[in-house]
Order: structure tokens, then C-alpha cells, then sequence
């Protein structure tokens, strides 16, 4: 009705809005989560699965801290790595754009808050007590097989879309 008084070219226009619409509404666009500094920083340059964050992470509004959180590798880029693996974020409350001090060094990334189930690709360097220079929350220190396993520091974490 309205559009017939408009004409065919406000048809098409309309059109063309709805689509743009729809098409801003979908999936976000495949993202690897390669960077120059994941393919620069560290030994070791993995994607992986985010598998389980145990607990939750304290405030660090008082102090500043690693946690310790467990990854199963999908790839790895640079290095040798497979399975699983126990990966150290410095305030992982903080965005990792974000979260870089004197105490971390230079570490960043795009992923804005951790989940279990989201994939990551991480530059990575063994041991972590080697680069943090804060307190390291493990809460797998004492679990069974994971008691002994290495911890690696996070440099650089990236969020990688399907």
C-alpha cells in the first residue's frame, strides 16, 4: 500500500534494508584468532578448547593473579603440544586488551571474558613462574593427574570463531 505510492524504487531500497537487517543478525564471520603476536610471542602457538574454568575467579581489586585453567589443543600452530593442558591467565577478570601491567609484562589478546566451551588461540611459553611475577591460583594443584602437569603462561589470547 505505501510502497506502491513510493514506487518500485522504495520497494527495492526496503528490500535491500530488511536483508542488511537480517544479514547483521546472524553468526558473527569465521575468525581464526591469528595476530602477529601469536605467531610471534612465546615457544608455542595452540587453538584450543577452553574445557574447565574450577571455581571462580577471586576479585582482583586487592591483588593481582594468575589463574590456572584447563585447554584440550584442536591445533597447535608453533611447537610441540598436544592433549590437554593446564594454561595460566594473568586477571582473567580483565579483558585481555586490557589486563597487560609491570607485573604481567606484555601479554593481550581480544578475548573480553572467559568461558568454558569457547576456543582460544594462544601464544604460550613454559614455565609460568618464569614470567608472572604475581601470586599463580592453581586449582588443579592437587587434583590427581594434573597435580604434576607443566603450567603454561599465556602471552597473547585470542577468540577464534568457527
Amino acid at each position: 500500500m505505501m510502497l506502491e505510492r513510493l514506487g518500485p524504487r522504495a520497494g527495492v531500497l526496503v528490500l535491500a534494508a530488511v536483508i542488511g537487517l537480517l544479514a547483521g543478525c546472524g553468526a558473527a564471520a569465521p575468525d581464526d584468532g591469528a595476530s602477529p603476536e601469536t605467531a610471534s610471542q612465546g615457544a608455542l602457538e595452540v587453538t584450543a578448547k577452553l574445557v574447565d574454568i574450577a571455581g571462580e575467579f577471586p576479585s582482583n581489586d586487592l591483588y593481582d593473579y594468575a589463574y590456572v585453567m584447563r585447554y584440550e589443543i584442536v591445533e597447535t600452530h608453533r611447537g610441540e603440544a598436544s592433549g590437554v593442558i593446564l594454561v595460566g591467565h594473568y586477571n582473567p577478570l580483565k579483558k585481555r586488551a586490557e589486563a597487560a601491567d609491570q607485573r604481567s609484562g606484555p601479554i593481550g589478546g581480544n578475548v573480553t571474558r572467559f568461558r568454558a566451551g569457547d576456543l582460544h588461540r594462544m601464544a604460550l611459553d613454559l614455565p609460568i613462574d618464569a614470567y608472572c611475577m604475581a601470586g599463580i591460583i592453581n586449582p588443579y594443584a592437587e587434583e590427581g593427574e594434573f597435580a604434576a602437569a607443566p603450567v603454561y603462561w599465556a602471552h597473547s589470547t585470542n577468540r577464534v570463531v568457527p
